[in-house]
């Protein structure tokens, strides 16, 4: 005494023809756009295309010539660190070598 009528089996027929078709018609192309493509102004354009990661201006150098140096020490300077004095330098002997 189960089954379907001839009425339901084409009932239901008719609505899974009509999910498969509405599955398919959910799918997008690649050529088929999902948003509006935005129209920006010169300057809204710069912005746009400045701000993208990896630009020229985010790629960071290493300025391997420069170098720090202490500054020079000479007699009579005080040595902040510790309060002393530099002593003048010791006389050098009038002869060569």
């Amino acid at each position: 005494m189960g089954g379907y009528t001839a009425d339901e089996k084409l009932r239901l027929q008719q609505l899974r023809a009509l999910r498969r078709r509405w599955l398919r018609d959910q799918e997008l192309s690649e050529r088929e756009p999902v948003l509006p493509e935005r129209r920006l102004g010169p300057v809204a354009a710069f912005w746009e295309r400045f701000l993208q990661p990896g630009g020229l201006w985010r790629q960071k150098k290493k300025p391997y010539g420069i170098t720090m140096s202490n500054p020079a020490v000479f007699p009579g300077d005080r040595i902040l660190e510790t309060g002393e004095t530099v002593p003048p330098l010791a006389d050098e002997p009038s002869g060569h070598h």
